[in-house]
């Protein structure tokens, strides 16, 4: 898990991964699914047996 100062666009162009947030809640992001986080704890698992590819644009921000 871990935390950054910025708002996060994330896309995961290929394969597929499992969100997980502090609060124990896991959401499985599959190709060409977008997620947005604003300074969230948060992980990334890839469970398959196949690779991932996801695009991160990060803008600073303040908390």
């Amino acid at each position: 898990m871990h935390v950054t100062d910025t708002v996060d666009y994330c896309v995961l162009l290929e394969g597929e991964l499992l969100m997980e947030l502090d609060d124990g809640v896991s959401t499985v992001v599959r190709q060409h699914d977008v997620v947005v986080q604003n300074g969230t704890r948060h992980g990334w698992r890839n469970r398959s047996s196949q690779p991932a590819t996801m695009l991160f644009v990060m803008f600073g921000a303040a908390r």
